[in-house]
């Protein structure tokens, strides 16, 4: 397990990338930092390896308080989102490099970059050097190198970033899947919300040095505990409408919406609030249909098993997924029509 307690890093200029985080990553858990470029992640991550000092707080491995340790004797390893391989050796050596700085033996070496590199489908590739690998291929020797070293933990920097979209998506299954088979406790960090969604037994979005939110994939998705964390995640953005308290309805973007039932008692009448429903839990009626989001149809996109359909709606943008075959033209009256039991409120930018 991995835990961090109030752990801050300032650095100079007082530039703060991380304030007085609390984070718990339990024991054999795939656990994946989310967030936009600067949000502090990578910061985190190299902080847990010991790459960058805390400036406060404690980072405690399997029990251990590791805060004062050098990266070496934290018992983890690390991905690099370049893989840093060594160019100049062979895969058999890149491998076993960790074991060769902790004076292992050079048959013994040998043999267990053998054993690992089998396991990762490498066998052919144990003699050639880096350049002439492909991507996927240096990426194994990557995985290769820190299953050799049979630490307590995996940390992964953005691992897939250099991959096109083809490998990227069979590598974050094979990921997935040998993370799985070790059981090894993973942090993995990424931009990229899909592998996040994807891999992650659980997530954590990030935000200027500030963790927005924990939880599953599913419970981040289909509940963000706030605007930031509704308007980051998803492929399409949830729709975010500004809206006011009608007794047990909302008027909201020039249409009147049930309360949803997560919100039922906590409302106080003529309060503003914002209301929150994602596009893929809206449906879409050509026909009027109470409680609906009615608009103008502006703008339609293909998805390609279906389509992304934008309505304008007393100044307002709502955009609803509409089955393949079936989108509205251009100018026709639309009416999304929430689902109340994916529907949210928020007040002052938090989940009511």
């Amino acid at each position: 397990m991995i835990e961090l307690r109030s752990l801050t890093k300032v650095y100079p200029g007082g530039v703060k990338a991380l304030d007085a985080l609390d984070l718990e990553v339990r024991d054999g858990e795939f656990f994946a930092l989310l967030g936009p470029s600067g949000c502090g992640k990578t910061t985190l991550l190299r902080t847990i390896a010991g790459l960058e000092t805390a400036t406060s707080g404690q980072v405690v491995i399997g029990g251990r308080d590791v805060t004062n340790v050098q990266p070496g004797g934290r018992d983890v390893a690390m991905v690099f989102q370049d893989y840093a391989l060594f160019p100049h050796m062979d895969v058999t050596d890149n491998i076993s490099y960790p074991l060769r700085i902790k004076k292992v033996a050079r048959a013994v070496r040998a043999d267990k970059a053998r054993e690992v590199g089998e396991r990762l489908g490498l066998e052919r590739l144990m003699d050639r050097r880096p350049g002439q690998l492909s991507g996927g291929q240096q990426q194994r020797v990557a995985l290769a190198r820190v299953m050799a070293t049979q630490a307590q933990a995996f940390l992964f920097d953005e691992p897939l970033s250099n991959l096109d979209a083809r490998l990227r998506l069979e590598a974050r299954t094979f990921l997935k899947k040998l993370q799985r088979e070790l059981g090894v406790t993973t942090v993995f960090v990424t931009h990229d919300q899909a592998e996040a969604l994807a891999m992650a037994d659980r997530m954590a979005v990030m935000d200027a040095g500030h963790i927005r939110q924990i939880g599953t994939p599913a419970e981040v998705f289909q509940r963000p505990a706030n605007t930031f964390v509704a308007a980051f995640i998803g492929s399409t953005p949830m729709n975010l409408l500004d809206g006011v308290v009608r007794g047990d309805t909302l008027e909201v973007a020039g249409s009147s919406v049930p309360v949803p039932a997560s919100a039922a008692g906590r409302l106080t009448d003529g309060e503003k609030i914002v209301y929150g429903v994602r596009p893929e839990y809206l449906t879409y009626s050509a026909e009027p249909v109470p409680g609906a989001l009615r608009g103008e149809v502006v703008l339609t996109e293909s998805l390609g098993a279906s389509h992304l359909v934008t309505l304008e709606a007393a100044g307002e943008t709502v955009q609803v997924i509409v089955a393949e075959g079936s989108e509205p033209e251009l100018g026709d009256l639309g009416h999304a029509v929430p689902r109340a039991d994916r529907s949210l409120v928020y007040r002052d930018g938090e989940l009511v």
